[in-house]
């Protein structure tokens, strides 16, 4: 009876807004969900975004990546290399997701280091050149020391460079979600970054239609108040992006086939 009673007798859910979600007058926006070091995926979902926006109509175009670029997957270096050069030629908003934040303070808490190793840390350090024995045989102190010579300063200080949440218009783009009924100016980088629940079974209105990934499903998941495109492209073989221009929306879909080879497809939303 007490889990009923506060399910029922607590404040009234927000309502949600009347109007649909738009992007500001003039601007297109593409999000792409959790690339987790598939470098084959993102390629492919570049190449589509660039010819998708190129056969559009002229708009300030801007491109999100929703975090966690790097763990998992086989090729995060090449992933962040790959992210670095792109927004040096678009309009990039970088979103920092959980997986880089457990990367970068890995390299100074032993603590988070052992946690990284666990969850796609050591393929991470592959990527960068650790060779993998060295990586199962080294003493914390030294895998610190052998991290800190391989991994450029450069992609460090790029991946420490990303945000925490951006906004455009009545959209709000962040990794993992936002907590209900904290405003938005007030959310943590912890929650932005880590949180599940109460974020995904709330029903009410959280200030924006948020986009996040962090979450893994099947298919993008398309609700009342939120989006979220983590469709588990290490795992899958499918990383999802959606573009949105006003009010319109449309989703894409880099997508490994049968024969090994990396097709986009797209459809409205």
């Amino acid at each position: 009876m007490k889990s009923l009673f506060r399910r029922f007798s607590g404040k009234a859910r927000p309502a949600l807004p009347a109007h649909p979600a738009s992007t500001p007058p003039g601007t297109r926006i593409y999000a792409v969900g959790d690339i987790h070091g598939r470098l084959d995926l993102f390629e492919e979902m570049i190449r589509s975004i660039e010819a998708d926006d190129a056969r559009r109509k002229p708009a300030r175009t801007v491109i999100v990546l929703l975090g966690d670029l790097i763990d998992r997957g086989p090729d995060s270096a090449g992933v962040v290399a790959r992210a670095r050069a792109w927004a040096e030629q678009r309009v990039l908003k970088l979103i920092m997701g959980n997986h880089e934040e457990m990367f970068l303070d890995s390299f100074r808490k032993q603590g988070i280091l052992r946690n990284f190793m666990r969850f796609g840390g050591q393929v991470t350090m592959m990527s960068y050149g650790i060779p993998q024995r060295a990586l199962a045989e080294a003493e914390p102190e030294e895998l610190q020391r052998l991290m800190a010579d391989a991994v450029p300063q450069e992609d460090r200080d790029f991946l420490a460079g990303f945000e925490k949440m951006v906004r455009y218009g009545d959209y709000v783009f962040v990794h993992a979600g936002v907590r209900p009924d904290m405003p938005l100016e007030r959310q943590t980088g912890q929650d932005c970054r880590w949180i599940r629940e109460p974020f995904l079974s709330h029903e009410g209105d959280f200030g924006g239609m948020v986009v996040h990934g962090h979450t893994v499903t099947e298919a993008p998941e398309l609700m009342p108040n939120r989006i979220g495109i983590d469709t588990g492209a290490f795992m899958s073989g499918k990383l999802t992006a959606i573009g949105l221009e006003g009010t319109e929306r449309w989703l894409m879909q880099a997508c490994e086939q049968n024969d090994g080879d990396i097709a986009c497809v797209a459809r409205a939303a």
